[in-house]
């Protein structure tokens, strides 16, 4: 068996001094601003930060973002209480999606085939019309459909296919969504 090694991250100066400087902003000028209000603020924090954000998004102040120019968001979207997004890779979030109170994206993890254990990433994809309900889990990799529905407390690992609905831990398939106008 090899010798263990400990943990080394491998990021650059650069990027450390980027997120320094962005958990400041986060919690000096975002983080305090009224949870329900304020919407417009944050986006533009957002943007300086490098986030890329359509026209009309909600995003609470409570709302916990690794790296802003890790996200991209398309026009009308909310994003609720208590989400993380923990984006060391892309997240990627089409228009007109509900990212409901504490969901958690996330896009790293370690390999644990290796007794270093080194940060794996991939990115996430939310695509539009799409609806992650209350304190579901999406991990590293996943596209979630075209208008598909994460239900409550799910944990997505594999793809989540277009206009269906899932559920449970590991997330299954329930029923296909049909849109009634």
């Amino acid at each position: 068996m090899k010798a263990m090694r400990l943990y080394q991250n491998k990021f650059p100066l650069q990027h450390k001094l980027y997120r320094l400087c962005w958990q400041m902003v986060y919690y000096l000028l975002f983080r305090p601003t009224p949870s329900f209000c304020c919407y417009r603020w944050r986006n533009l924090l957002l943007r300086m930060f490098g986030a890329r954000l359509g026209s009309h998004c909600r995003i609470r102040s409570d709302v916990k973002i690794w790296m802003p120019n890790n996200l991209i968001v398309g026009s009308f979207v909310a994003i609720g209480s208590g989400v993380t997004l923990y984006n060391v890779a892309p997240i990627r979030i089409g228009s007109n999606i509900t990212l409901s109170q504490n969901c958690h994206l996330c896009t790293a993890s370690h390999d644990i085939g290796k007794l270093d254990k080194p940060l794996t990433m991939r990115s996430i994809s939310i695509q539009s019309h799409s609806w992650v309900a209350a304190e579901a889990f999406i991990g590293m990799g996943v596209t979630v459909g075209k208008g598909a529905v994460v239900g409550a407390r799910a944990c997505v690992f594999k793809d989540v296919e277009p206009w269906t609905v899932v559920g449970g831990n590991p997330a299954r398939f329930i029923k296909k969504r049909e849109i009634r106008d």
